[in-house]
């Protein structure tokens, strides 16, 4: 063979080579394969109800089926774990909540690192909690919750869903911040917590809207603010914590979607744009206000914002405080 004849066949084997590579990448952009969507706590909670919601509408925008799957366990970081070690190519993504940020001050030694392992898509929703106080409790509002307590220090009960849970840390950083003291009771739901609450072994707990509006509305219990930087559309007549007294202080519950951090750009916008479309849609945004919560849908820039701040935030709470988990 002679030498131009070999470098025409060279050539023509890399083009073919770069092209069928281009088009692979392609491919992975506009796949047809499933996406498994993990949620890293047991089926049946809330945050499975939500990630439900967004998944036929996604579908239905990029023509590819996405399905739940869930992997529970040591404080959602089995279901994480299993995402930052699944292949990169769009087919597997988390389910984030505010646990994936305050993991890290939490855990020793978890198998992935929560900035350094993950790709931000999208956070879809933010919802406050609310503080409530059992009925028979003499604060009206937080001011006076406050003044209780800086006059009775270690007196209050403060019900939680268990040692190093959302609720444990949020009152732990609202007293810190406040310079208070109150006795921690764990609990293993929030449903035996509110039995406490009702009964009066519980004096107060931060917790979500949904599971106190028939309690509040029967008068067994009593909210006296609300967690995030907006009154909620479902309680407009409670106050902020920043308003009673607290400037700054900013807790919401939220929920995103993540994927490994190796997963390609075009990969990551694509489920961007669609994610950003679905929330943005009024019939999902709809449902998720009637639940409490405040639709976002929000660029995977602005999502990795909150993972930063809060996971922050988190670290300085727990060494602040000393927060153990459960063991």
């Amino acid at each position: 063979m002679d030498m131009h004849r070999y470098c025409v066949l060279l050539l023509s084997g890399i083009l073919a080579l770069s092209l069928a590579g281009s088009s692979m990448a392609q491919g992975s952009a506009t796949s047809t394969r499933p996406v498994v969507v993990i949620v890293a706590i047991a089926a049946g909670g809330p945050n499975d109800a939500e990630a439900r919601l967004y998944l036929p509408k996604i579908s239905e925008l990029t023509g590819q089926p996405f399905i739940v799957d869930f992997k529970p366990g040591a404080g959602t970081s089995i279901g994480t774990a299993y995402v930052a070690k699944s292949a990169p190519d769009g087919h597997t993504l988390l389910v984030g909540t505010g646990t994936f940020t305050s993991m890290p001050a939490l855990y020793k030694d978890l198998p992935f690192d929560t900035i350094k392992d993950f790709a931000p898509i999208s956070l879809m929703s933010r919802r406050p909690t609310v503080i409530v106080v059992g009925a028979s409790f003499p604060a009206r509002n937080f001011a006076e919750y406050l003044a209780f307590a800086r006059t009775n220090p270690g007196k209050i009960n403060f019900g939680t869903t268990g040692s190093g849970g959302t609720s444990h840390l949020v009152g732990a950083w609202m007293h810190s911040v406040t310079n208070t003291q109150v006795t921690f009771i764990p609990y293993k739901g929030t449903g035996p917590m509110l039995l406490e609450m009702v009964a009066g072994r519980v004096d107060v707990t931060p917790a979500v809207i949904p599971a106190v509006v028939t309690l509040l509305k029967s008068g067994k219990l009593r909210a006296i603010a609300v967690t995030g930087d907006r009154r909620s559309k479902l309680l407009p007549e409670i106050p902020t914590v920043a308003e009673q007294g607290v400037p700054g202080f900013n807790f919401t519950n939220w929920l995103g979607f993540l994927a490994p951090v190796a997963t390609p750009t075009p990969i990551l916008n694509r489920l961007s744009e669609g994610f950003m479309k679905v929330a943005r849609s009024p019939e999902i945004a709809a449902k998720i206000e009637a639940d409490g919560g405040e639709v976002v849908g929000s660029t995977p820039a602005e999502l990795q914002k909150v993972i930063l701040t809060e996971t922050a935030q988190w670290k300085k709470v727990v060494q602040d405080t000393g927060i153990k988990v459960d063991e």
